[in-house]
């Protein structure tokens, strides 16, 4: 995973940053693709920003002391999950253990980190999917340590579901009109920061906090839609999902990123797709099908 330090312009990167790529546990987070509170395989990735030039008194006297310590980090990560295990105490949700990690990073960090990014995989979490992520990135104002935060890392969530396989009755040849067809399917859904009320909100396994989508059971919904549409151009299928994303999701999705694939539409290529990212205002969420 690469982190995303800068923003859509050319700026030469302001921070420094220690990470820990692809920590391997298992935990119970909410519900599993099949809705049982089990525990499930989780890849964590976590990148600390540091102050700029912060890394040079470490890459001048060669001492790890002068830097944040990633076997440290790697060990407070398994331990505060592993309290979770032992006290079967599972997560009411995604949020919950990202905002575990977020806190014992800055802990370890103290004030040399400007912010946390913490990247969550669940490669079982949804069914007919290669993989699921969910990337909190959180200044160190938003965490409750004091200051301004900075303004390259607002507080943002990503969550991706990666390679989404659709059956789906598209295109505009007749033969492409007698049967359904794979679309492989990525989506992007971006969320609004959550407001303190609402990250502070009482949760239970069965209840997760307020601000918290139920993307299992969105996937289903799209899925259950799709079996019942049939289109011409893959433009519209897109259109379609990103009107179904936002009715089946809360005023906490901001945005939706849909890239759909046909893989069998040329014969030399790979795939052909198309791909469209709307804000929750600029979609009627009304369906045209």
């Amino acid at each position: 995973m690469t982190a995303n330090v800068l923003s859509q312009s050319s700026q030469v990167p302001t921070t420094d940053a220690v990470f820990l790529d692809s920590i391997q546990f298992t935990a119970a987070i909410g519900s599993d693709c099949w809705r049982r509170p089990k525990p499930q395989p989780v890849l964590a990735s976590v990148y600390l920003y540091l102050h700029s030039s912060f890394l040079d008194a470490c890459g001048t006297s060669d001492d790890v002391k002068d830097s944040v310590h990633y076997g440290h980090l790697a060990k407070a990560v398994s331990a505060i999950v592993g309290e979770r295990e032992r006290t079967d105490t599972p997560y009411t949700g995604v949020h919950a253990l990202i905002q575990d990690i977020t806190r014992v990073a800055f802990e370890l960090a103290e004030q040399n980190a400007i912010a946390v990014r913490v990247v969550v995989d669940l490669p079982k979490q949804i069914l007919l999917a290669s993989g699921f992520s969910v990337d909190v990135t959180t200044p160190r104002a938003k965490a409750g340590e004091g200051g301004c935060g900075d303004r390259n890392f607002p507080a943002s969530a990503t969550i991706c579901v990666r390679d989404l396989v659709l059956p789906v009755l598209i295109g505009v040849n007749p033969p492409e009109r007698l049967a359904r067809q794979r679309v492989i399917t990525n989506i992007t859904f971006y969320e609004r920061p959550c407001t303190t009320s609402e990250s502070t909100s009482k949760a239970t396994v069965s209840q997760p906090q307020a601000n918290e989508v139920d993307y299992t059971m969105v996937l289903q919904l799209l899925y259950e839609f799709i079996n019942s549409t049939s289109y011409l151009t893959l433009e519209k299928l897109v259109l379609e999902l990103i009107r179904a994303c936002f009715r089946m999701t809360s005023p906490q999705v901001d945005a939706v990123t849909v890239r759909c694939e046909k893989p069998s539409a040329i014969s030399f290529a790979h795939a052909s797709g198309v791909q469209i990212t709307r804000r929750r205002e600029e979609v009627n969420i009304a369906s045209e099908t």
